[in-house]
């Protein structure tokens, strides 16, 4: 897999088109804006990136990255994607996206209900619960003590093996909290979310979430 698709341009898309890039991949990236509103943060990225629509960024992508607000999900292409792992970097902040009640009933979490709007997608939980810069900043070879460790979560054993790959060639180690229901333990609120830790303190703040903050 060699192109990373990449819908939506804000902090954490545009930190992980860099940390890609800087792995080897090529990236097609896309907002809600219009291929031509991104010709900055493309000269930024240089010649292994490419702007484009969603639809066109998700048809690219060998993996595509989902990373814009929870109420915009339900703009996200459906059929560029079908068949791909779709990694889902996304949060549920009432405040922006208005209350949704399964959220806060614990009926659901976020990336289920990605999940539904992209049924014949494999969607696996990411880089939901780090600040966008320490994407690039917060790295370490792999062996480092105290490497920073990233949650994953998926219904798939294929799309969690993927991430973990991702993740340790960007620099970080992994922590499997599957499937996918369980992905809630990494979300807002909880011990785990934006803080820094090692795979050891990461599976302990996933142990010690609660299913409603």
């Amino acid at each position: 897999m060699t192109t990373v698709g990449i819908i939506g341009a804000g902090n954490i898309g545009s930190a992980v088109a860099k940390a890609v890039i800087g792995a080897g991949y090529d990236v097609v990236i896309a907002n809600s804006r219009g291929p031509e509103t991104l010709a900055e943060l493309v000269a930024e990225l240089g010649p292994k990136a490419r702007a484009a629509t969603a639809e066109e960024a998700g048809a690219a992508g060998d993996i595509v990255v989902v990373t814009v607000p929870l109420h915009a999900i339900s703009k996200i292409p459906v059929e560029p994607l079908a068949g791909k792992i779709v990694l889902d970097t996304n949060n549920y902040y009432y405040e922006r996206d208005g209350r949704i009640p399964a959220l806060d009933a614990g009926e659901t979490t976020t990336s289920q209900l990605l999940q539904e709007h992209l049924p014949q997608s494999t969607v696996v939980k990411a880089f939901n619960h780090i600040a966008a810069a320490e994407i690039l900043t917060d790295t370490a070879p792999a062996g480092t003590p105290g490497r920073r460790a990233l949650a994953v979560s998926s219904d798939s054993p294929e799309a969690v093996e993927l991430v973990t790959r991702l993740y340790d060639e960007l620099g970080f180690d992994a922590v499997d909290v599957s499937p996918l229901s369980e992905s809630w333990r990494v979300e807002r609120d909880r011990p785990a979310y934006v803080v820094r830790q090692d795979a050891e303190e990461l599976r302990a703040n996933l142990a010690r979430a609660n299913r409603l903050p």
